[in-house]
């Protein structure tokens, strides 16, 4: 049986992620990977400019920092949460966590949780699962 196309994008609907992290340097690298595979990007640094664009511009993934400088990411992630509960939310982060809190804190808020230092690989099939 085929689908209704109807129900799918149209091919040149690209996805669009929203990138959070105060650091620019992740923001740049991440932002430019993501776009050469056809997706469409919104960086910002802050939690108020996440909430803001999300607002505006609902995106198909979050990818996230954990530390902010201006707010907590989990206190972030759960204020976007509120405002788009479909929307799935990626940590990634630097900050190591013991797998007991992944499994019964953040995975009851973000959909996955990566390693910075993880190949770039990884965080690029995470992404491709987390819009597919």
């Amino acid at each position: 049986m085929n689908a209704n196309p109807a129900d799918s994008p149209p091919p040149s609907v690209k996805k669009h992620i929203l990138i959070v992290d105060d650091e620019a340097a992740i923001r740049e690298v991440l932002g430019s990977i993501l776009t050469q595979k056809g997706f469409r990007v919104t960086a910002v640094p802050s939690a108020h400019e996440a909430e803001t664009v999300a607002g505006r511009d609902v995106p198909d993934l979050v990818i996230t920092d954990l530390q902010l400088e201006d707010s907590d990411g989990l206190e972030m992630v759960g204020r976007l949460k509120a405002l788009l509960p479909e929307t799935p939310m990626m940590l990634l982060t630097g900050v190591l966590f013991d797998p007991k809190v992944v499994r019964e804190v953040l995975n009851k808020k973000v959909s996955c949780y990566v390693d910075k230092l993880a190949p770039l690989s990884r965080i690029l099939a995470e992404v491709e699962r987390l819009t597919g």
